[in-house]
């Protein structure tokens, strides 16, 4: 069955490619195979040097990238080339640190001499997402890479071009052949890779169906696994936060990437005093964004990747409607082509919703009036989820102590939940579980050997 590149402005088909073969890829084990073998012996000066390269061609064509992004799933032009930049910025902070978090690592024992050396393990799977369909890959890429891993990826159906242009970044960069190879296959061909030796781990960004699947297949064969799962973060607004500059950043936060983003803040949680100038700034801005084709400077957000995305959360909004949620903003598809759904914005949510109890993601924001700081904290932690969080409040150190009683990978004080190559990003519960990012992404698929010499 080919698999389709198709346009959500229009729904048109771009262009199809052939699903690979398992001839295919055995071709691309084999070849991981015997280029690990190669490439874990080569020094951290090369690397750094091809990686520093993969930067400078990601910098160098990111217009042509952010229009794959642009073309495949919808993404806003300006959004598509901030996340190109932030790829290459990705590559050149494990170029110039990778060296440094892999050293050998002194121990102190009761005799001799002893350390942890970072050694890596092999070809590690990639199975990612299509919201972000540069930067996922490449936050894993760079690190493993540098790591002396090797990498194998495949990636959201939906995206084959972007796919095909990771691996093209990495070949030009002068990676030897092998180093990063992509694989067009089904989702059903991935335990067919995770059951052959060749590949020695894999990370999955992607819902929790999908992780738990790719979870249990690799541990039946006993490899390890990194998972970065869904999320519905929560939003605190405390009763002394600055309200204008929390509604505003809301609305970002909320937004980006037509609110395709696991760690968008979906759960805006508000104390009493405040909520009614909160909602009436929030609604302002959240009114004032220009839906459009995402091709156009002027558009704030453009369609969602697929049209059945854009029904299925249409269809959790009415649920949540049904059972006595309302609806302050939108809740519908516009009336024209494409996968476009208005910005929405819903309060009066009660549990059993899927508003309350799921992950919406698209552009819908959900509203909770609180009375304190302990039930905005219950509700906050009223989850499956644990991804990430904000607490917007003037009082720092009373932030900080909230930050400790949420529970979820990240909380960020009076700032936008974003990734950042310094900062460890990763969730708990049905969030996922390891990290990417930072010193501790790069350790993630490392054998951790203890040297110890008399």
């Amino acid at each position: 069955m080919p698999i389709q590149s198709i346009n959500p402005i229009n729904n048109q088909l771009i262009q199809e490619f052939e699903e690979h073969t398992d001839k295919d890829i055995e071709k691309v084990l084999s070849r991981a195979e015997s280029t690990y073998n190669h490439w874990r012996r080569v020094a951290f000066a090369e690397r750094t040097q091809l990686m520093l390269a993969a930067a400078a061609q990601l910098k160098q064509r990111k217009t042509h990238y952010a229009q794959l992004m642009t073309d495949e799933m919808g993404k806003v032009k300006q959004e598509a080339i901030a996340e190109v930049e932030k790829c290459a910025l990705t590559c050149e902070y494990y170029a110039e640190r990778a060296e440094k978090f892999l050293a050998d690592e002194s121990l102190s024992v009761p005799e001799g001499e002893a350390y942890i050396a970072y050694d890596p393990i092999g070809a590690v799977l990639a199975v990612m997402p299509w919201n972000f369909p540069f930067w996922q890959v490449v936050r894993f890429a760079a690190p493993n890479l540098m790591a002396g891993n090797v990498g194998i990826l495949k990636h959201a159906s939906n995206v084959p071009q972007c796919a095909l242009a990771l691996e093209e970044v990495f070949r030009e960069a002068g990676f030897p052949e092998g180093a990063f190879q992509t694989l067009l296959i089904s989702n059903e061909q991935v335990n067919y890779l995770l059951e052959d030796r060749r590949v020695r781990a894999a990370t999955l960004t992607g819902s929790e169906g999908a992780g738990s699947s790719v979870a249990r297949k690799a541990g039946e064969q006993i490899k390890k696994t990194v998972l970065e799962l869904g999320g519905s973060d929560p939003f605190i607004v405390l009763a002394d936060a600055d309200v204008a500059q929390a509604a505003e950043i809301g609305v970002k936060a909320r937004m980006i990437n037509c609110g395709q983003s696991c760690i968008a803040a979906k759960r805006f949680i508000i104390h009493r005093s405040i909520y009614d100038d909160f909602v009436t700034l929030f609604l302002q801005k959240m009114q004032q964004l220009k839906q459009g084709n995402p091709n156009e400077v002027e558009t704030d957000y453009g369609p969602m990747a697929r049209a059945d995305l854009a029904d299925e959360l249409v269809n959790q909004v009415q649920k949540s409607v049904a059972k006595g949620a309302k609806v302050l903003l939108g809740g519908a598809r516009p009336n024209r082509e494409g996968a476009f759904l208005d910005a929405t914005v819903l309060t009066n949510i009660s549990p059993g919703t899927p508003a309350y109890d799921e992950e919406l993601f698209g552009p819908v924001a959900c509203l909770f009036k609180v009375d304190s700081e302990d039930e905005a904290i219950r509700i906050a932690n009223d989850s499956p989820y644990g991804l990430g969080g904000s607490v917007w409040t003037q009082d720092i150190e009373r932030g900080k102590v909230l930050a400790r009683q949420i529970e979820s990978g990240a909380v960020y004080i009076n700032k936008m939940m974003a990734s950042h190559p310094a900062v460890p990003f990763g969730g708990v519960k049905l969030s996922g579980y390891g990290r990417e990012l930072s010193h501790l992404g790069i350790r993630e698929f490392v054998n951790q050997k203890t040297v110890w010499i008399n």
